[in-house]
Order: C-alpha cells, then structure tokens, then sequence
C-alpha cells in the first residue's frame, strides 16, 4: 500500500507552494468563522460564563489531534492528506470512508456558511432576496479555488488576517466597555462581576453546559486544514507542526540515536 502511495504521488504530484505563514493562516482562519461569530452568542446563552471551559476542553483534545496528524503526515512526505495515511496504515476502507465523510461534512458546513452570510447580508440591506448573497457567495467560492495554490494561499493569508483584526477588535471592544461601565439600551451594565452573578458560572446547570458543546465543537471546524494542505506545502517539514525536535534531529544527521 505505501509503495502504491509512493508511485501516484509522482505520478500526480501538486505544486508545493505554500510556505509556513500561508499554512499557519490557514489553519487559524479556518477556526475563525462563523462557528464564532455567529454561534457564540448560542452558546452563551446556553452555557452562560462555562462556555468558557467549553473551549478550553474543545481546544484542549483538538490540540493532540492535530499534533498527531503532524506526526502521521510527516511520516511520509508522499501522503497528499489525511486520507491517504488512513487508507494506507488502516486499508482502503477507512481512506473512503474518511474522503467521503469529510466531504460531505463540507458540504453540510458550506451550506450553513452560505446561510449564515445570507443572513448577515439581511442586517444590511433588508431588502435583498437571500439567494443573492448566496449565488455570490459561492461564486466567489468558487473561483477562489480555480486559481493558482500561491494565489490562493496569498488571498487566504489576508483574510484570515481580517478575521485576527476582527476577533482583536472585538476584544479590544469588550475591555472598554467593560472599563466604561457601558449600559445596554435595557438598562444592563457591562461588568466582570456578570461572570459570577446570576446563579454563578453555570446558569443553566450541567445541561446547558453540555449543549454549549455541540455549537463550540462546530466552531474549531477548518484547523483539519493543515492535513489538506500536505502536499502543497514548500517546506512540509517546517510549516506542519507535530514532529518533536529529536525526530526531526535524527532524521536530518547520524549522531543521534535512533
């Protein structure tokens, strides 16, 4: 199986231009979106301030998953992504059910994102029929993905640069009214002490804090990037992250043990 992997990458071999800052934004702004943006609000309101341990645990248990994605993708340059190392190590089967899976998953996650900018659209002319933004939307889409993979991880840089300014701003936002005092038009005062009032950290008990998950979890959607973005790396053994130092240490000279 490792050999047949071998033979059509260099028979069907992309182009690796994308270097370590392209695959680095990548990634972030694929955890940026409108898992964020939109459903946190859901989610707080589920959860309450816990919302905020759902993200550290999500983020915790992604972290260790994409660490051994790194290492399994590093284990053979020849492996385009994930797919290919699940077909490989765990036969045929797997890398179809996974190839499949993930792409339906898109499929399912694209629509939503469509929606969701259907959505936003209606806050800012009220009078634009949805399938509007929606045709553009995926038009833009789509064209985004017919250029070249250097094209196309420049313009991905810059907007996921967008949302890090966004997500920055939003932070930067909340601190001054927080310091301000600011008073919602209901008569609410923005205040660290709402962290701890109202029935403290879990306001809904443990219910709402397990339904904040299913929300949560759908915002880390797009950090899997990374084992897309495999074979179209410059330099894969510096951009993907997952190999320790030893590893890589031994791989490159002979005075390390094995």
């Amino acid at each position: 199986m490792n050999q047949d992997i071998t033979k059509d990458a260099q028979e069907h071999h992309l182009q690796r231009n994308l270097t370590n800052r392209h695959i680095q934004l990548i990634a972030i702004g694929g955890a940026i979106g409108t898992g964020l943006f939109m459903g946190s609000g859901k989610t707080i309101s589920l959860a309450g301030p816990s919302i905020i341990f759902v993200y550290m645990i999500i983020g915790f248990m992604l972290f260790f998953v994409m660490r051994a994605m790194g290492e399994l993708l590093l284990s053979n340059l020849n492996y385009k992504s994930f797919i290919d190392f699940s077909a490989d190590l765990l036969g045929p089967w797997a890398g179809y059910f996974t190839g499949w899976t993930y792409w339906f998953c898109w499929v399912i996650t694209g629509i939503a994102d469509v929606i969701a900018i259907a959505s936003y659209s209606q806050f800012w002319f009220p009078d634009l029929p949805q399938w509007i933004p929606a045709i553009l939307c995926v038009g833009v889409l789509l064209s985004l993905n017919l250029i070249t993979v250097k094209l196309f991880g420049e313009i991905e840089f810059w907007f996921a640069m967008i949302k890090i300014v966004a997500i920055l701003g939003l932070i930067g936002t909340g601190l001054y009214m927080v310091v301000s005092g600011f008073q919602s038009p209901n008569g609410d005062t923005a205040s660290l002490g709402n962290l701890w009032n109202d029935q403290g950290m879990f306001p809904h008990g443990l219910m709402g804090f397990f339904a904040g998950f299913q929300i949560a979890v759908f915002a880390f959607v797009g950090i899997e990037l990374v084992g897309t973005t495999a074979a179209e790396a410059k330099d894969p053994e510096r951009t993907l992250p997952g190999r320790s130092t030893r590893s890589r240490c031994a791989s490159s000279c002979s005075t390390c043990s094995p």
